[in-house]
């Protein structure tokens, strides 16, 4: 691996390639954790914290659970279907601990996509959280393979009066648990007690067992399930512990903010799995739309680290006491699910005194492949360096690689990339070599850093000009006027495509014809957009990423 520019670019001690002797299995890595950190805080959330230890004993007695009551063996899949809050870590650990394979899924999903994600994997158990199991009873009728049903509210791990109140407020106060049915529902705090009075037996669990069926978010189409094994995500945990290490310093205790949902798959391993790894505390945030009520936590902790994506630190910019909160301890945000556009990361560095830089990971290579230095050396506006053990290449649409500074589409091969998609023929999904084909475009500068240029499905052809929305979006963005932006290619019948924005405005005054005169003055004429829409909001993924696809669809329908 020497032979590659990036190599030469990495921060001192990060090394080309991880360690051979690495944990067997997820179970490993996380007892590791528990035997190394015992006693110190590992989550928190609306004020309730649990322990290393705490976490250990409770995840074996939902295991336990798992195997002596519900006759849980391993391989079976398991969904979990909640928003960040103390019970996530404990079902997920204890999960893996029984040997069964998770399948994280957004609490938002529709009756129509839980639907084709559960009957995809299979399904046998299934724990929501209350206030959406109205839409798990619309989907109940055409779910196959469902035997078991564990509901819990909001406050149920957050013990004695708080949580009575907690549970209390949410359903009857708030009114945020719709009324629902659903064939003899478990509770999950009489599940846990049921599981702290049964024997746990731990499976034997191989490297290439699958841990996770991790469903893409589907923001291009169908959502798939990828099948990332105990080894891809344990390779992917050391990987990202070198990347780190400029940041980490023996015996001092990070405490990283975790908005991103755990079932999104950068929460998951960066967060969750990585953050236990190195007895770091996450802070989980249950609703990070609530951007007051976020602020208002944030200033309770001494937050060392951040992750999220564009539109939530741009939110968070916006807000007028998000420069109250105390940044003295903090030390880097790494943004990713989306390109995190350069005005925004030059404004959060203003404002908070740390960098806020750019990785870049799917669901289906665990996630991280590619992600800028830790050690001040970043590059603005790029996706970084790919991580140790891991090659990215570009090829072009025949499989053939193509030289650095040419375009063309980035793939990738390396010990957290997955094995394949689940119950998919998985053809065309790898070049030959193994290289896995993420479907963005992209291009390598002579230092071996990476660019997004854009997806593959989202470039707008106008009269033969490639035009690549990201590139039009950052041009825009840049209007001190614009809050958020969207662009996306509809048909037109001079130019094959044309551009179309669809702006949300940060200032009413921001009139069609002044955008039109800014992007005369910084775009080429065939990136302009003709046709520009204003809108309150434009829709977007649970995790935030802004959805073109939903966008098209709209003009599509209006074509009809």
């Amino acid at each position: 691996m020497s032979t590659f520019p990036w190599i030469a670019n990495y921060p001192k001690g990060v090394p080309a390639e991880i360690e051979d002797q690495r944990p067997k299995n997820l179970l490993e890595l996380y007892q590791n954790a528990f035997n190394q950190f015992g006693s110190r805080e590992a989550f928190e959330n609306m004020g309730g914290v649990l322990t290393f230890q705490e976490i250990d004993q409770l995840s074996t007695n939902f295991a336990a659970y798992l195997q002596n009551e519900l006759g849980m063996v391993k391989g079976d899949r398991i969904a979990i279907q909640m928003p960040n809050c103390l019970q996530y870590p404990v079902v997920l650990i204890g999960a893996i601990k029984a040997g069964c394979i998770v399948v994280n899924t957004n609490p938002l999903y529709t009756h129509r996509e839980m639907e084709h994600q559960f009957n995809d994997a299979g399904i046998k158990t299934i724990v929501i959280m209350a206030n959406f199991a109205k839409s798990l009873e619309e989907a109940m009728p055409n779910l196959s393979t469902v035997e078991n049903i564990i509901v819990t509210e909001l406050g149920d791990m957050l013990g004695g009066l708080k949580g009575k109140i907690v549970n209390f407020v949410v359903k009857h106060i708030k009114k945020m648990v719709p009324a629902y049915k659903l064939p003899n529902p478990i509770s999950f705090k009489s599940a846990m007690a049921k599981g702290a009075r049964m024997k746990y037996t731990q499976p034997e669990i191989k490297g290439d067992d699958t841990a996770f069926l991790q469903y893409t978010g589907g923001t291009t189409g169908v959502s798939k399930g990828a099948i990332l094994s105990h080894d891809n995500v344990v390779a992917h945990t050391l990987i990202i512990t070198h990347v780190f290490k400029p940041l980490l310093k023996d015996g001092q205790k990070d405490v990283m903010i975790t908005a991103i949902p755990l079932y999104h798959i950068f929460a998951l391993n960066v967060n969750c799995t990585f953050m236990m790894h190195i007895g770091a505390k996450n802070v989980l945030i249950t609703n990070p739309r609530d951007m007051p009520g976020f602020i208002k936590e944030l200033k309770k902790h001494p937050f060392t680290l951040f992750t999220g994506v564009n539109t939530l630190f741009n939110g968070l910019l916006n807000q007028p006491n998000f420069k109250e909160i105390d940044f003295s301890h903090f030390k880097v945000s790494i943004g990713g699910g989306m390109a995190v556009q350069d005005f925004v990361a030059k404004k959060w560095e203003e404002v908070t005194g740390t960098p806020l830089v750019q990785g870049y990971g799917l669901s289906e290579t665990s996630p991280v492949i590619c992600v800028n230095p830790l050690d001040g050396t970043h590059k603005m506006g790029t996706i970084g360096l790919p991580v140790p053990s891991t090659e990215l290449a570009i090829f072009d649409d025949d499989g053939n690689r193509l030289a650095q500074g040419e375009t063309g589409e980035i793939c990738v091969k390396g010990p957290q990339v997955m094995s394949g998609y689940w119950n998919k023929k998985n053809d065309g999904v790898f070049f030959e070599g193994g290289y896995f084909r993420t479907g963005d475009i992209g291009i390598m500068d002579e230092e071996g850093f990476f660019k997004i240029v854009d997806r593959k499905k989202d470039m707008i052809n106008v009269s033969g000009f490639n035009v690549y929305p990201n590139d039009v979006e950052n041009a825009i963005a840049d209007h001190p006027k614009v809050l958020e932006v969207a662009v996306i290619g509809v048909p037109d019948p001079h130019s094959t495509e044309c551009v179309k924005a669809f702006v949300v405005k940060s200032d009413p005054s921001l009139t069609e014809e002044e955008l039109r005169d800014y992007c005369h003055e910084n775009l080429t004429g065939y990136k302009r957009p003709k046709h520009y829409e204003f809108r309150t909001e434009l829709p977007k993924t649970n995790v935030g990423k802004i959805l073109r696809r939903k966008l098209k669809e709209e003009e599509e329908a209006k074509e009809h």
